[in-house]
């Protein structure tokens, strides 16, 4: 009987978690819209990080969402090619999953394997076009080619969705890098 009541408890602790998150897969358009109308960096960072935590969160398979943490710490702590296993097995289980993509392509910049890490941006992008993150890693690559007016654009696709992001702190360094290489 105590088994049982653990298992309806747990029901009830997880349930309104998959529900609240499936809500919020319904409200990623109104949080975006938000964000490009805000002027307060608070309420940006905060909104930014409600994005953040939809895109993490597989909206129908939890193992997935599981696999992607897992990665993602794996990634963090250094452990590369376990990472790149685990990011793989979600991109085959679910291709369609931007967030899975965006990870790897993180993996790839930490690994310096630029090219790999702006071919599953392309695919974050193709996926979903609002995803900020994904422009300012495609920049900070840019930034490492030394492609500086291709990173600038980065930035600028960046800033019409997120006017607040932090990378708009660097548009104006590149343009003087730039300004300064054509002279």
């Amino acid at each position: 009987m105590k088994k049982l009541t653990l298992i309806i408890s747990f029901f009830f602790i997880i349930f309104p978690i998959f529900n609240s998150h499936s809500n919020e897969f319904r409200n990623l358009d109104k949080l975006f819209l938000e964000l490009s109308e805000t002027k307060s960096e608070d309420r940006a960072d905060k909104l930014e990080k409600e994005i953040w935590a939809i895109w993490n969160w597989h909206p129908d398979d939890y193992q997935l969402t599981a696999k992607l943490e897992l990665g993602t710490r794996l990634m963090y702590d250094g452990d590369y090619d376990y990472a790149l296993k685990v990011f793989n097995n979600v991109i085959v289980t679910d291709p369609k999953w931007s967030e899975a993509w965006n990870k790897r392509a993180t993996l790839f910049f930490f690994m310096k394997n630029f090219q790999d890490s702006l071919k599953d941006i392309e695919v974050v992008l193709n996926l979903e076009p609002r995803h900020f993150g994904a422009l300012s890693g495609q920049a900070q690559i840019f930034i490492e080619l030394k492609e500086y007016e291709r990173a600038v654009d980065s930035l600028k696709k960046a800033k019409k969705i997120h006017p607040i992001i932090r990378g708009n702190k660097l548009i104006p360094e590149l343009e003087e890098i730039i300004k300064k290489q054509t002279i």
